[in-house]
Protein backbone atom coordinates (compact mmCIF):
# COMPACT_ATOMS: atom_id res chain seq x y z
CA UNK A 1 0.00 0.00 0.00
CA UNK A 2 1.32 3.88 -0.57
CA UNK A 3 2.34 4.88 2.44
CA UNK A 4 2.89 8.42 2.54
CA UNK A 5 4.97 11.08 4.96
CA UNK A 6 4.67 14.93 4.89
CA UNK A 7 6.91 17.17 6.44
CA UNK A 8 8.14 20.94 6.50
CA UNK A 9 5.52 22.12 8.20
CA UNK A 10 6.04 24.94 10.99
CA UNK A 11 5.86 28.31 12.48
CA UNK A 12 6.24 31.18 10.18
CA UNK A 13 5.08 35.07 10.07
CA UNK A 14 2.48 36.76 8.35
CA UNK A 15 4.13 37.49 4.75
CA UNK A 16 6.37 34.57 4.57
CA UNK A 17 7.21 30.71 2.81
CA UNK A 18 7.21 27.84 3.66
CA UNK A 19 7.51 24.35 1.39
CA UNK A 20 5.78 21.01 2.38
CA UNK A 21 7.20 17.84 0.88
CA UNK A 22 4.90 14.66 0.49
CA UNK A 23 7.21 11.79 0.07
CA UNK A 24 6.29 8.51 -1.12
CA UNK A 25 7.20 4.66 -0.95
CA UNK A 26 6.42 1.49 -2.41
CA UNK A 27 4.78 3.18 -5.85
CA UNK A 28 5.80 6.25 -7.71
CA UNK A 29 3.49 9.09 -7.59
CA UNK A 30 3.27 10.00 -10.83
CA UNK A 31 0.50 7.02 -11.29
CA UNK A 32 -1.70 9.15 -8.76
CA UNK A 33 -3.65 11.82 -8.53
CA UNK A 34 -1.97 14.02 -5.36
CA UNK A 35 -3.59 16.48 -3.80
CA UNK A 36 -3.17 18.70 -0.32
CA UNK A 37 -6.30 19.71 1.92
CA UNK A 38 -6.29 21.72 4.74
CA UNK A 39 -8.16 21.42 7.56
CA UNK A 40 -7.88 24.48 10.52
CA UNK A 41 -9.79 23.96 13.84
CA UNK A 42 -13.36 24.11 13.49
CA UNK A 43 -13.23 24.23 10.13
CA UNK A 44 -13.97 21.40 7.51
CA UNK A 45 -10.83 19.73 5.04
CA UNK A 46 -10.51 21.78 2.03
CA UNK A 47 -8.83 20.89 -1.08
CA UNK A 48 -5.78 22.87 -1.59
CA UNK A 49 -3.89 21.61 -4.99
CA UNK A 50 -4.02 18.55 -7.02
CA UNK A 51 -1.21 17.13 -9.04
CA UNK A 52 -1.54 14.17 -11.53
CA UNK A 53 0.33 12.72 -14.40
CA UNK A 54 -2.01 15.29 -17.09
CA UNK A 55 -2.77 17.82 -14.94
CA UNK A 56 -2.14 20.45 -11.71
CA UNK A 57 -5.36 22.48 -10.30
CA UNK A 58 -5.55 24.87 -7.67
CA UNK A 59 -8.06 26.29 -5.33
CA UNK A 60 -9.32 29.64 -6.65
CA UNK A 61 -9.21 31.15 -3.10
CA UNK A 62 -5.08 30.39 -3.23
CA UNK A 63 -5.29 33.63 -5.81
CA UNK A 64 -1.52 32.23 -6.94
CA UNK A 65 0.22 31.81 -3.71
CA UNK A 66 0.32 28.06 -4.05
CA UNK A 67 2.57 25.81 -6.21
CA UNK A 68 2.41 22.10 -6.68
CA UNK A 69 5.28 20.13 -8.30
CA UNK A 70 6.23 16.55 -8.14
CA UNK A 71 10.17 15.24 -8.35
CA UNK A 72 9.79 12.13 -9.84
CA UNK A 73 13.27 11.13 -8.71
CA UNK A 74 12.94 11.28 -5.51
CA UNK A 75 8.92 10.31 -5.78
CA UNK A 76 7.87 13.76 -3.46
CA UNK A 77 5.48 16.20 -4.56
CA UNK A 78 5.77 19.81 -2.90
CA UNK A 79 3.64 22.28 -1.77
CA UNK A 80 5.32 25.75 -2.07
CA UNK A 81 3.53 28.96 -0.55
CA UNK A 82 4.35 31.91 -0.51
CA UNK A 83 2.82 35.16 1.31
CA UNK A 84 1.40 32.98 3.90
CA UNK A 85 -1.45 34.80 6.00
CA UNK A 86 -3.27 33.91 9.41
CA UNK A 87 -5.95 32.12 7.83
CA UNK A 88 -3.69 29.48 6.62
CA UNK A 89 -2.68 27.77 9.34
CA UNK A 90 -4.15 24.55 9.59
CA UNK A 91 -2.98 20.83 9.25
CA UNK A 92 -2.20 19.76 5.76
CA UNK A 93 -2.57 16.65 4.29
CA UNK A 94 -1.36 14.56 1.24
CA UNK A 95 -3.74 12.26 -0.11
CA UNK A 96 -3.49 10.20 -2.73
CA UNK A 97 -5.51 7.77 -5.56
CA UNK A 98 -4.57 6.06 -8.17
CA UNK A 99 -5.92 8.40 -11.45
CA UNK A 100 -4.23 10.32 -13.93
CA UNK A 101 -6.48 13.22 -14.04
CA UNK A 102 -7.42 15.78 -11.37
CA UNK A 103 -11.39 15.25 -11.84
CA UNK A 104 -13.70 16.18 -8.72
CA UNK A 105 -10.12 16.26 -7.05
CA UNK A 106 -11.63 18.44 -3.86
CA UNK A 107 -13.63 15.52 -3.02
CA UNK A 108 -11.91 14.03 0.64
CA UNK A 109 -13.67 11.24 -0.04
CA UNK A 110 -12.32 9.68 -3.05
CA UNK A 111 -8.83 9.35 -1.56
CA UNK A 112 -7.40 6.30 -1.06
CA UNK A 113 -4.19 6.84 0.62
CA UNK A 114 -3.42 9.73 3.71
CA UNK A 115 -0.46 11.21 4.97
CA UNK A 116 -0.34 12.12 8.73
CA UNK A 117 -0.48 15.74 8.30
CA UNK A 118 1.96 18.74 9.39
CA UNK A 119 0.75 21.23 11.09
CA UNK A 120 1.47 25.56 9.58
CA UNK A 121 1.13 28.16 11.93
CA UNK A 122 1.14 31.66 10.33
CA UNK A 123 0.96 34.46 13.33
CA UNK A 124 2.83 37.16 14.25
Amino acid sequence: QLQLVESGGGLVQPGGSLRLSCAGSEFALEDYRITWFRQAPGKEREGVSCISRWEIKHSATLKGRFTITRDNVKNTVYLQMINLQPDDTAVYYCAAVQDSRCLSWESAASYINWGQGTQVTVSS
